[in-house]
């Protein structure tokens, strides 16, 4: 008989357990948050993904699909143009804060300035042109050592002027045949 009387002390038990009952789903929830921040990352963004996802709400219509579909790109394409105009106001800023550069020109040859190279003839067979070679020697940027390298030009030389031997200066110009793209300027010695 005690045990089926229902006392006041046996309803206030009974509904506190019933409480923390009821209180256990969301605490199981703060301490799955508590494991997923001490997880690996892998279980944490697993926690994320399970925290963000929609309660299933079964099949869906094609116009359901496609009006979410819209929606969506209608979102993306609003980010992308807020996004855009903040890097051209960025963009803008820089460009006005920097002082204007110039660009980086070879020193000999600025924007409508043709490249001019002295060389030496090799050969004068041709008519009309002459092949130089242009010796270029230069340091290695890491290891200093002075590099040695020569580039052959195929020149125009209208009046046969230089021979074989001869130090020339040539000047860039128009493509004149499928190898030529250079023009003699003057010879500054002949060969001996």
């Amino acid at each position: 008989m005690a045990e089926s009387e229902e006392t006041t002390e046996n309803v206030e038990e009974v509904t506190s357990t019933e409480a923390t009952a009821e209180a256990t789903p969301s605490e199981e929830t703060t301490t799955a948050a508590a494991a997923a921040d001490a997880g690996t990352r892998k279980e944490r963004n697993a926690a994320a993904r399970a925290a963000k996802a929609k309660p299933a709400s079964g099949p869906r219509t094609l116009e359901e699909r496609l009006e979410e579909r819209a929606a969506h790109k209608a979102r993306n394409a609003r980010q992308r143009t807020a996004y855009r105009a903040k890097q051209k106001v960025k963009r803008a800023e820089a460009r006005t804060a920097a002082p204007a550069v110039d660009e980086q020109q070879a020193p000999e040859h600025g924007p409508g300035k043709p490249k001019v190279r002295q060389g030496v003839v090799v050969s004068d067979k041709a008519d009309k042109t002459i092949v130089v070679r242009v010796d270029v020697a230069r340091r290695h940027r890491r290891y200093h050592k002075i590099l040695r390298s020569s580039v052959t030009l195929h020149v125009h030389d209208e009046s046969n002027d230089a021979h074989a031997g001869d130090t020339v200066r040539v000047q860039e110009c128009r493509p004149m045949s499928r190898t030529k793209r250079w023009r003699l300027l003057d010879v500054l010695e002949r060969a001996r």
